[in-house]
């Protein structure tokens, strides 16, 4: 049988009053509780059967959290057991001011008995369940927050840890998609990107950009002869020895395609560009490696360099358009040379 009003608004009052002084942080609420008292909290691991340390309890919790808490109502049940005993259920939300969201996602249970004892009722129990897994509170907290603070922080650790993991993953990533599986130096891609930046960038500072295009001379009848992987190791090879004069900032060798490769030399005049590109060819020579179907007996390789100042109709391919031109002149005029602006620069001049 459900409580009569009078008795159903005097229990619904006994827990406003012990709610209201607990939520404010009232030490009324100090004298509220029976001298026979049990109860246990949220956070502990053990019951209390004395007053006294219930007492102390509650001046740790008023301590550690001295601002007004909120309580989310969800539920409440008010039951009058006795002529001189009542007790409520409340289901709830723990708003904390001190960590967001800290108790506030899952529904805290609280228990109440209230007896008469003389002409006041006191609380004889109170007993408060977190039903999920909380850390275990300090001897001097109520509220476990020197875990959580410790759980956070390792927490923190962690996350910047995998963040760290994960950018290293990712610049991995990135360095693999923008490098050439087979040679090992700057890919098709990566060539694009840093050509369209060092275009804009001449372009913003009225400078020359500078590119070399280099073919492998006869490379089709090479491989017929030795077959793919040996030209495989030959590409390498070309690839290596250009990577190695790429030596200044911003400076890139790449795998354009097939056994076609770039070098783009940003802030280079074309006398030094000349001087890169001879370098290369002569290092490429003394590597030696033998092509019986090559007029010299070893594998060699053509050059041809364009130098423009970036304008308006001009665009990155125009520059890669007048360096192929140049390298189609180097092919005709009998390869194993560099040629800039029909100029040609054989590799044994200087």
């Amino acid at each position: 049988m459900p409580p009569r009003p009078p008795r159903l608004a005097l229990i619904r009052a006994l827990f406003e009053t012990y709610r209201q002084r607990y939520l404010n942080r009232d030490p009324r609420l100090l004298d509220d509780f029976s001298a026979n008292f049990s109860g246990y909290t949220g956070c502990g691991d053990f019951l209390v059967r004395e007053l006294g340390q219930w007492q102390t309890i509650t001046r740790t919790d008023f301590k550690q959290v001295p601002e007004p808490i909120h309580w989310e109502m969800l539920d409440l049940e008010l039951q009058d057991l006795a002529d001189d005993v009542v007790a409520v259920v409340a289901f709830f939300h723990i708003h904390l001011p001190l960590i967001a969201g800290f108790l506030s996602g899952e529904t805290a249970r609280l228990t109440l008995i209230f007896r008469r004892e003389g002409d006041a009722w006191k609380v004889a129990h109170s007993g408060i369940s977190l039903p999920y897994p909380i850390p275990t509170a300090s001897e001097d907290e109520v509220y476990p927050l020197q875990s959580l603070a410790e759980r956070n922080r390792l927490l923190e650790a962690e996350v910047e840890a995998r963040t760290a993991e994960l950018a290293e993953a990712n610049r991995r990533l990135a360095a693999l998609s923008q490098t050439d599986g087979l040679t090992g130096i700057a890919n098709r891609r990566l060539f694009d990107l840093r050509l369209d930046e060092e275009w804009r960038r001449a372009k913003r500072r009225h400078q020359p950009l500078t590119l070399a295009m280099v073919d492998v001379d006869d490379f089709k009848l090479y491989n017929d002869r030795y077959g793919h992987l040996a030209g495989d190791q030959a590409l390498q090879t070309v690839a290596q020895t250009l990577d190695a004069h790429a030596r200044r900032g911003g400076e890139l060798a790449a795998r354009y395609g097939g056994e076609e490769f770039a070098l783009l030399l940003p802030g280079d005049d074309t006398r030094q560009a000349q001087a890169i590109c001879r370098d290369f060819l002569a290092a490429l020579d003394a590597e030696r490696i033998e092509h019986a179907d090559s007029p010299l007996g070893t594998l060699t390789a053509s050059v041809g360099i364009a130098s423009l100042t970036p304008n308006g109709s001009d665009t990155p391919d125009t520059l890669i358009a007048t360096a192929d031109a140049a390298l189609y002149r180097a092919k005709q005029g009998g390869r194993h040379r560099v040629e800039m602006d029909g100029l040609p620069l054989n590799p044994s001049s200087s």
